[in-house]
């Protein structure tokens, strides 16, 4: 896929993906994170929140396996890379045990000898919750197939 094919692109969703107390605990694990809003539901439900909430990381960390699926379909690239993020706000906490996707636009696309940055605006939701989770511009290195 050309630069020109990515730049036009209609917007592209994730399957769902849900942050239940298993996720969120191995996530916890991984990063040393055992605060009470994330692992106990007792302490969390005297909380705003009203019960636990994932991680916000947890969340953002998502974003890998979502893009997987919405760039599945792209060719002409031998490999891609993280490269960074423009911006990252966390809008809104997900509870728990509630689902959450992933929804892909093209923001713009920079060339370069042999690869392509494509800048995706991107916007996690939570099932059934007309406030995202988490708004971004994510920055992904595709390197260019030789041949």
């Amino acid at each position: 896929m050309l630069a020109d094919d990515l730049r036009i692109m209609a917007p592209r969703e994730s399957e769902w993906f849900t942050l239940d107390a298993r996720r969120v605990k191995a996530f916890a694990d991984a990063t040393e994170d055992w605060q009470d809003i994330h692992l106990d539901a007792e302490f969390a439900s005297k909380t705003p929140f009203g019960g636990t909430i994932a991680h916000g990381f947890l969340t953002l960390s998502m974003l890998s396996a979502m893009s997987y699926q919405v760039t599945k379909e792209l060719t002409g690239f031998s490999s891609s890379v993280n490269y960074g993020f423009d911006r990252i706000r966390f809008v809104s906490p997900v509870r728990v045990g509630r689902r959450v996707r992933g929804r892909f636009s093209v923001a713009g696309v920079d060339e370069g000898e042999g690869w392509l940055d494509v800048h995706w605006d991107v916007e996690v939701e939570k099932e059934g919750e007309a406030r995202p989770a988490l708004v971004a511009n994510w920055i992904t290195r595709f390197y260019l197939a030789e041949g």
